[in-house]
């Protein structure tokens, strides 16, 4: 596997003065970054099949072990304060539970009766969306767990660093991001944690836009839960509705909050139409504006 190869490039790195070292990783972070463009027609392909499932209710299902699973946790845990993304509609399949992404738990990766039977025990079925990470693409864990959500009719993703591996083969929807030798060998968390890391940024964040929870590059969505948040929600609402910073205090205070419905009622909609709007349009501030003839 090309992930476990020692690379020419580095094999003195720790006799190197700190600032080549810091430039030399930097650049291999820069490869890392790279690799992901080959791979950006598969995550298209994945994020055009995932969008129906989560529109009708699925969830985002992560499974992993070690750097990867803790990779993916990442991101899903950031749906929820980022997009307002529903708790139920987010789940993750570690190998050696949520204890694992702290502390290594020994073998735990090398289970496939765990990983088969976390899905089963989630009772994934055919709208969820799961995103098996393995650095490898051969960690029994990660495998087991996408061929039995693909077998009991999930979407599955699977993102790999090394060609031919299996998780590329037991998934629906392989994602391949060749990133090569480590710096230090077999040091997944560098080159090959960045790229799933991109990915993953790529595919949630898309989807999020996909969904309805993105309006002119802002998080429309987000719920304001402390002052720096309610402070970026009035000027949100002031921007998309042009109105005063007070107007937009006034409508969020209205709306419960809700920024989509507060910025629709600062630009004459009342509350009733507004949130009736958004119901009609899945929660898309664009397609509601268009509707109410607002933009």
């Amino acid at each position: 596997m090309g992930t476990e190869d020692i690379s020419p490039r580095y094999l003195d790195l720790d006799a190197w003065p700190a600032a080549d070292q810091i430039r030399a990783l930097y650049e291999s972070q820069i490869e890392a970054v790279a690799a992901v463009g080959p791979a950006l027609s598969a995550i298209v392909g994945a994020l055009e099949q995932a969008v129906p499932r989560l529109r009708r209710g699925g969830r985002i299902i992560y499974a992993g072990a070690g750097t990867s699973a803790r990779i993916g946790a990442q991101d899903g845990a950031e749906l929820l304060p980022t997009f307002n993304w529903p708790s139920e509609q987010v789940a993750f399949v570690i190998a050696g539970g949520e204890v694992a992404l702290m502390r290594a738990v020994e073998n735990a990766e090398d289970s496939t009766e765990d990983g088969a039977r976390h899905m089963a025990a989630l009772d994934v079925g055919a709208n969820d969306v799961v995103l098996g990470i393995a650095a490898s693409g051969n960690t029994p864990f990660t495998v087991a767990a996408v061929k039995t959500a693909r077998a009991r009719g999930a979407l599955t993703i699977g993102i790999a660093n090394n060609a031919g591996s299996q998780l590329l083969a037991a998934s629906e929807h392989p994602v391949l991001i060749e990133t090569g030798s480590e710096p230090i060998a077999g040091s997944t968390r560098l080159k090959a944690g960045t790229a799933q890391k991109v990915a993953l940024n790529l595919f949630s964040t898309a989807v999020m836009a996909q969904l309805g929870r993105v309006y002119q590059g802002m998080m429309v969505d987000m719920r304001p839960t402390n002052a720096k948040l309610r402070h970026r929600s009035e000027q949100m609402v002031a921007k998309i509705a042009g109105c005063s910073v007070g107007a937009a205090t006034d409508a969020l205070g209205k709306a419960g909050g809700d920024i989509k419905a507060a910025s629709l009622m600062a630009m004459g909609v009342s509350v009733e139409v507004a949130v009736s709007l958004l119901a009609k349009h899945n929660g898309n501030l664009r397609s509601a504006l268009a509707e109410a003839n607002l933009r």
